[in-house]
């Protein structure tokens, strides 16, 4: 692996990695997180490498957006919308969970109605002026805006995608009289569907004075090289552009997850890749049919965020997730995590409550005193202790009820890889399952085994593979508007003109982040749907956009209509700029011996069965290696679990392959 020093760093629920290549050198920290104040944590890290490498360049992937969100420790927002408009975000959609409850509450709003202010403006969906915003009525809003106490102005106006010329007089007018922070729906997300468009204004501002204040702490304190933070949609763009558009890093961990387990897993000759990120909180699963996959339609807790995004299924089980008892006695896990602080039990934290990682360590699945290379010696007698009560509560052994805990994690993580697969229409037996995140390796095989997933890769470092994501990621923005053409009336000339606008603006970005014209490449797609449906397939934009919709649409629904009318909703353009990547060179692939690597011997058991099996170390094994489980195979970043009968093999770029004895070439 060659590349000047690039460091890539990930946030997570329980520790903050960070990952990054000198010369021929992998590096790779973990250290625990610190949810009161995240930049602690990513300072003191940068500070240690900084102190050994000079200077540096930075990719960050942050949850302070996603914390503040989920957590309500956002800004004080002021919302102005169209008069008459101002519940927009209470109404939402008739959408219902559960359609059957007569008691479900709604979502509390993040902006309550007295700091939601009605301009009396409208626009129509063309972008015809209707009623006219004179300066009276700025001057209203302002005034009006001044008697109330906020850190921040989300405006949404009614069509304002079609016309924005409202929702600029007001920004002026409001960032002129002071506002802190102004975030307006045209600059935030220029399309139609208003709720959707108005939460995601929302949240734009709501986050904004908080990640304002991370990042500014991060570029005064850290002077040893830039820092680009990572986007939900994969690539990552500069503080400046994240501090304007905050809502765009909302899920950039499991963004760059996505990233770095597609890129790894086609250097092991796979394509059609699932990747499965098991950290310490949550797990995030995405569907690689060769290619990343997007979306527009996400949700971060109750509210929908509609930005680009690499199309990423999250469910609540990870290693921090507790086991508990429900009120008729059933054994639960998640997704309710333990985190940072207290942790896991074993982590000698002061954690008291069973999770995911105890229930492994009990049964033989973690060593010890193998965690974090052995600079963190795990705890198996308080784990002991209260696996034993859980049990005596739940009428079961402290065996059973460990291997309960892992099933159950099990079930709903695999529920999650069948919804982005079978679901959608793809068969996960095409597959093969990219494991990483710190537990992802303890129970990867077990979810291939049970999806008739014929392969498990495990990279390098899986542990860290969400922060080498964000080293392979390249710098890119999205760019987009709401056209509603019936796709018969689409010329040219016409899609000509709005791509022209497009590239227009991200030119301009670019240019502003010191990046040349020539550098910039740009991939239109566009969001088609037929005549009178409610929701779009996102297609590439090409002269045959008709037949990739209507073989989009039949993968994705069962059925499509060729002579049904189309309609094309929304433009979009992807704009990217390549980085300076590392590069991974194979390497000679040697015996199949393995025994050099093994260190010991590792007490496991399977489904309530005990097996004694091989502890190796990682770090010893070599390209072409293989061995029979049962086996623990430890490194510094996480564990894999080789179950009985399963064969691993070392491929040329020291990834381990999990399969039956079949897949393993001669």
């Amino acid at each position: 692996m060659t590349a000047a020093l690039i460091c890539g760093i990930d946030t997570g629920g329980t520790f903050t990695d960070f990952v990054y290549f000198s010369g021929s050198r992998l590096v790779v920290k973990k250290i625990p997180s610190t949810p009161d104040n995240p930049a602690r944590a990513v300072l003191a890290g940068l500070a240690a490498i900084a102190a050994e490498s000079g200077n540096m360049q930075v990719v960050h992937g942050s949850t302070v957006a996603t914390n503040a969100l989920l957590e309500r420790k956002g800004a004080a927002t002021l919302l102005v919308a169209t008069a008459g408009f101002e519940d927009v975000l209470e109404i939402g959609r008739q959408n219902r969970q559960n359609i059957y409850d007569l008691n479900v509450d709604g979502v509390d709003p993040l902006v309550p109605r007295s700091h939601r202010l009605g301009a009396s403006e409208r626009i129509g969906p063309d972008g015809e002026v209707l009623i006219e915003l004179d300066e009276d009525e700025v001057a209203r809003i302002v005034e009006a805006a001044a008697a109330l106490e906020f850190d921040a102005v989300a405006i949404c106006l009614l069509h304002s995608y079609a016309n924005p010329d409202h929702e600029k007089a007001l920004a002026s007018a409001l960032t002129a009289s002071g506002a802190p922070f102004v975030s307006a729906s045209h600059e935030v997300l220029p399309e139609f569907r208003e709720y959707e468009r108005t939460t995601t204004t929302v949240i734009n501002a709501y986050v904004g004075p908080v990640m304002d204040r991370y990042l500014n702490e991060l570029a005064q304190k850290f002077t040893s090289g830039p820092i680009r933070i990572m986007q939900s949609n994969g690539g990552s763009v500069s503080i400046a552009s994240a501090r304007a558009r905050p809502v765009v890093t909302a899920l950039s961990g499991p963004a760059a997850g996505a990233v770095g387990g597609f890129e790894l897993g086609k250097l092991s000759g796979y394509d059609h890749l699932i990747t499965f990120d098991m950290g310490g909180t949550s797990t995030d699963v995405s569907l690689c049919p060769g290619r990343l996959l997007y979306t527009a339609e996400s949700t971060v807790g109750p509210l929908p965020v509609r930005i680009p995004m690499i199309d990423i299924h999250t469910v609540g089980a990870g290693g921090g997730s507790i086991a508990y008892l429900d009120a008729g006695g059933a054994l639960k896990v998640g997704p309710e995590s333990a985190g940072a602080e207290p942790g896991p039990i074993c982590y000698g934290r002061g954690g008291d409550q069973v999770t995911v990682t105890d229930a492994n360590l009990y049964l033989g699945r973690l060593a010890a005193d193998q965690f974090l290379g052995g600079d963190q010696q795990l705890q198996g007698e308080p784990v002991k202790a209260a696996l034993e009560r859980l049990a005596a509560e739940a009428g079961l052994s402290a065996d059973r009820t460990a291997q309960g805990v892992i099933d159950i994690a099990n079930v709903t993580m695999e529920a999650a890889i069948r919804a982005i697969s079978i679901e959608r229409g793809y068969d996960p037996a095409d597959f093969s399952l990219v494991s990483f995140g710190g537990a992802g390796g303890m129970h990867a095989w077990e979810l291939a085994s049970a999806l008739q997933i014929p392969r498990v890769i495990i990279p390098g470092a899986a542990g860290v593979a969400s922060a080498i994501g964000m080293l392979l990621a390249d710098i890119v923005r999205d760019y987009s508007r709401t056209l509603l053409w019936p796709l018969p009336k689409v010329t040219a000339e016409k899609l000509d003109r709005e791509l022209a606008r497009l590239t227009g603006q991200a030119r301009i970005d670019f240019d502003g982040d010191g990046i040349a014209p020539d550098e910039v490449t740009f991939r239109p797609m566009a969001e088609v749907r037929y005549v009178g449906q409610g929701y779009e397939l996102l297609v590439d934009l090409t002269d045959t956009l008709a037949d990739d919709f209507h073989a989009a649409h039949d993968r994705r629904y069962g059925y499509s209509d060729a002579a049904r009318p189309l309609e094309l909703v929304t433009l979009r353009l992807r704009a990217s700029a390549q980085t300076v990547k590392p590069q991974f060179h194979a390497g000679a692939l040697q015996d199949h011996d393995a025994g050099h690597a093994v260190i010991g011997r590792a007490e496991m058991s399977f489904g309530g069965k005990k097996v004694t099996g091989q502890r190796v170390d990682r770090e010893r094994l070599r390209p072409g290696n293989r061995l029979k489980g049962p086996a623990l195979v430890t490194e510094y970043s996480t564990t894999t679990v080789v179950p009985p009968g399963v064969w691993c093999r070392v491929d040329a770029y020291g990834h381990l392959i999990l399969s039956l004895e079949g897949d393993l070439p001669v």
